[in-house]
């Protein structure tokens, strides 16, 4: 068994879908995972917002845009009109979810969740009935029904030991040799949706690798491979032949594009390599990730944006003994937060995160724990690993530099965009 994974640019468009048949076509003992088409899941969060907002007219807009889009794609895989009733089932159940729910702000990420998730449901319907039609037996499943997660939405994690009968169970027995599941999404302990984070595709995929013992796993995108850096901000980005799994979790904590932060793990347990590799040409090599890799001899470039820096004071002095971490933490776990650097001295604890629905929340939690908060928004985490003279100049030096760490190979700087 083989996992082809492939995220919303590579099927965006008709000629998208039918790229993927032709990258897959002969392949036998398949698992494919597909996102969202195109900016689906960013039109959804809209859908969402009107919901959270009681702005009805916001989600008929955006679900009306959405079927435009993907009736597009469907008439043009089939070369004139065309309906898929599962489709029309599918935006019929989005529509009533955005429309009828008596929402709760309390419940804001069951129902973003809820939401979200018809992206890759409608992706995968539309994709496995054109593989169908195409002379591509295959079978859709629902991973909702086969990845039993956390108790926990928008950014859950997949319980590999109680969705692995579940899996195996959906693919036992079936005369169909290839199957095609959905990214991102997998089914709480109550019975609701759960999604795994935005870019949580690729840990999909690993996940499914690693219960089906997968001889390897394959993400297929717009790049030749994994860069050193993104071409959109760094234009002399080079490709990276191989790299190791312990180079690629470091990489993808500091917030690397090219895989989710949870991926590794599942494919190292099993020793899968994961290749990635260019959409456009699969006669490319792409870039491996294995046990086992040549040193990396370019400088690489991560940059996060939508960073928000937290600087908390304790107003005993506390932090001179470090006991009061624990509430810090604890509260950051509450409210979600996200924490990608920590900086700390004998008063001050800075921490940069990411920008959520609720940092206004947490914030005001800590002040209500005998913390000074003092909070900066519009910043970003830029890291650097094996940095230069020239790099330190250019990016680790300025006004705009609110915190740098360094070691002997890493640089991260918290700067001000």
């Amino acid at each position: 068994m083989k996992v082809y994974k492939f995220g919303g640019a590579s099927v965006r468009n008709a000629d998208g879908v039918r790229n993927l048949h032709k990258i897959i076509a002969g392949e036998e003992n398949l698992f494919i995972v597909v996102s969202a088409m195109g900016k689906t899941t960013n039109a959804l969060e809209q859908v969402f917002t009107g919901l959270q907002r009681g702005d009805r007219a916001l989600s008929e807009e955006q679900i009306a845009a959405l079927r435009d889009y993907h009736a597009g794609i469907i008439e043009d895989l089939w070369h004139g009109p065309k309906r898929l009733e599962r489709v029309d089932e599918l935006f019929a159940e989005l529509e009533r979810v955005a429309t009828q729910t008596v929402y709760r702000a309390e419940d804001a990420e069951l129902w973003y969740d809820a939401i979200v998730a018809y992206g890759e449901l409608l992706s995968t319907t539309i994709v496995s009935e054109y593989l169908n039609a195409a002379g591509v037996a295959n079978h859709w499943v629902d991973m909702r029904r086969c990845f039993r997660t956390e108790m926990r939405h928008k950014d859950a994690a997949i319980d590999i030991v109680a969705s692995a009968p579940l899996l195996r169970a959906e693919l036992a027995g079936r005369p169909e040799r290839v199957f095609i599941g959905q990214g991102f999404i997998g089914g709480a302990p109550d019975g609701t949706t759960a999604t795994l984070g935005r870019e949580g595709s690729d840990y999909s995929a690993a996940v499914a690798a690693n219960i089906l013992d997968a001889e390897s796993m394959s993400v297929w995108k717009d790049v030749d491979g994994v860069l050193n850096a993104d071409p959109k901000i760094f234009p002399d980005a080079v490709q990276i032949a191989e790299l190791n799994y312990l180079d690629a979790i470091e990489l993808a904590y500091s917030g690397a594009q090219i895989i989710h932060p949870r991926t590794i793990k599942p494919l190292q347990n099993k020793n899968i390599s994961l290749y990635v590799r260019p959409f456009g040409d699969k006669r490319k090599p792409g870039t491996v990730i294995r046990a086992m890799s040549a040193p990396v001899d370019v400088p690489i470039l991560i940059l996060k944006k939508d960073q928000v820096l937290l600087t908390i004071r304790s107003r005993d002095f506390s932090f001179v003994l470090e006991e009061r971490f624990a509430t810090i933490f604890s509260l950051f776990e509450r409210f979600r937060l996200k924490t990608n650097l920590i900086h700390n001295s004998a008063v001050n604890l800075s921490l940069c995160v990411d920008n959520s629905w609720h940092i206004d929340e947490a914030v005001n939690a800590l002040r209500a724990n005998g913390f000074d908060v003092m909070k900066t928004g519009d910043m970003e985490l830029l890291t650097i690993r094996g940095y230069t003279d020239e790099l330190w100049r250019r990016y680790a030096k300025g006004p705009q530099v609110f915190i740098r760490q360094s070691t002997q190979a890493t640089v991260r700087v918290v700067r001000k965009r």
